[in-house]
């Protein structure tokens, strides 16, 4: 297994260093990553999250709810979506065999629509959860504008699952790569998991929105910005579950150091993992840098 990091789109939320903790004022617009995973396996390239979609980004506002367009502001741009990003590497979209989401949020999966050929697993309680928009945030998290593709997803967790490292109910099998996983990380949404997989060198967790900041993971003094502690209490599901769930990722992480434990929009992650700048993924990719992209994911 081979990962390539990918920042599918950054968002740009109001409040700056409440936010990223390091923008240069609360005055300023922030800076978070979209973190996908690119994935070489023996089943072909499987894509862990898509970020933005080429459709997004070519016209946002009707994909995307005004609410959130306005708070996040995405530095909407073609290139780096996972679809060019994956070109630039010397990759065509079909290539891309799966597609593994950790939920269903319009900033993870904007970019279904752009692999046609991709099969595409998240769990059920996802799937039903986010087809009922039950809620007025629900009509702007959820954005069925992006499913085209649903004839194509694969649900899990409706029986049974394995254990991994203490977490119950993980699926694996049922059309999933082989060597990757699906784990239950209920709270941020009732079906949220997040998708760990196995590489030489040990495991890697993509925990998606289970935790926003790297500072959450410290294992004797978490903490967090509170412009993303806000954010998160906005968007929680189940704050029980939610708050458990990070303690018990600091403890995988802490006792564990062959996982690999990284979230979906924290750019310090994101830019240790990848050895690129934020924004600087997509060019770096088509000046011809995928190898070393490769080489840094498995240090």
């Amino acid at each position: 297994m081979r990962l390539i990091h990918l920042n599918c789109v950054s968002s740009c939320p109001l409040g700056g260093r409440l936010m990223d903790g390091r923008s240069g004022s609360i005055f300023e617009r922030g800076r978070l990553c979209c973190h996908c995973l690119l994935v070489e396996s023996n089943d072909g390239l499987v894509l862990v999250d898509t970020g933005f979609g080429l459709r997004d980004v070519a016209n946002p506002a009707s994909r995307l709810s005004s609410f959130f367009l306005s708070l996040l502001s995405p530095d909407f741009r073609e290139e780096m979506t996972a679809a060019r990003q994956i070109e630039a590497a010397g990759h065509r979209v079909s290539d891309v065999r799966h597609i593994v989401l950790t939920h269903l949020d319009f900033d993870h999966a904007g970019g279904l629509d752009d692999f046609p050929l991709a099969q595409i697993h998240l769990m059920r309680r996802e799937r039903d959860e986010a087809a009922r928009q039950t809620t007025w945030l629900d009509r702007q998290r959820y954005r069925p504008q992006q499913w085209s593709s649903r004839a194509r997803w694969q649900l899990h967790g409706h029986s049974g699952g394995e254990t991994w490292f203490g977490f119950q109910g993980v699926c694996t099998g049922q059309g999933l790569p082989q060597d990757v996983a699906l784990v239950p990380l209920p709270g941020h949404t009732h079906g949220h998991a997040g998708v760990a997989i196995r590489t030489a060198s040990g495991w890697a967790l993509q925990a998606g929105d289970a935790y926003f900041h790297h500072g959450e993971m410290n294992f004797e003094r978490p903490s967090c910005t509170p412009g993303l502690r806000l954010y998160q209490t906005l968007m929680e599901k189940n704050r029980r579950l939610r708050l458990r769930n990070q303690e018990r990722l600091r403890h995988l992480a802490h006792g564990h150091p062959d996982v690999k434990v990284f979230c979906s929009h924290d750019p310090d992650e994101f830019e240790r993992l990848s050895r690129r700048a934020l924004d600087d993924q997509a060019s770096a990719l088509q000046r011809g840098f995928a190898r070393p992209l490769r080489e840094a994911s498995r240090r």
